[in-house]
């Protein structure tokens, strides 16, 4: 069963990132003032394939690493997660973006897919829900950290041209929110 969100200001911290997705200073993420999301911004989170293009372009990932201070008597999962990106895809191409959660040290977590269609020229958002029964809550009074491992892939397929997708838009950041459900410890 969810709570409502802690009336104490929640602290969240971007421990590390690393993957060719989040190069060092270009994520951050950042709480909501109610308590019940967090955004990651991203400024150069790209995948792209074609002619000329290096095989090692075609996917990119960033694992973030978060410890969020949840006041005494808290815990939290995530319940939802919003992304949002660019993607100019010729016919042909295939592209897809990933992502996995998970507590530090614990092996179960939450995994989503999303294809997106080629051909394509516009900005995508894709949504990751999980059912309240399927909630992975961190253990009370534990300081686990938390990991999420997001992954942009893009193939050329049978296209002859450059295709790419973006998490990041022409002003140089986009934001992808991370909704927390909470419940209280007993």
């Amino acid at each position: 069963m969810t709570a409502d969100p802690p009336p104490d200001r929640i602290i969240i911290e971007l421990v590390a990132m690393a993957g060719s997705g989040c190069a060092p200073g270009t994520a951050d993420v950042a709480i909501s003032p109610d308590n019940t999301a967090f955004t990651a911004i991203y400024s150069n989170y790209l995948a792209q394939a074609g002619p000329g293009i290096p095989v090692t372009e075609n996917r990119k990932n960033c694992q973030l690493n978060v410890l969020v201070h949840a006041p005494q008597g808290f815990t939290f999962a995530i319940a939802k997660a919003d992304y949002r990106g660019y993607g100019f895809l010729k016919r042909g191409a295939v592209a897809q973006q990933r992502a996995n959660y998970y507590f530090q040290g614990m092996s179960q977590g939450s995994f989503a897919n999303h294809r997106i269609p080629a051909p394509y020229d516009d900005n995508w958002i894709a949504t990751d829900e999980v059912p309240v029964a399927a909630l992975v809550y961190r253990p009370c009074g534990e300081r686990r950290n938390l990991n999420i491992n997001t992954e942009l892939r893009v193939t050329r397929g049978t296209s002859t041209d450059v295709s790419y997708l973006t998490m990041d838009s022409t002003d140089g950041s986009i934001e992808t929110i991370y909704h927390l459900a909470w419940k209280r410890c007993r």
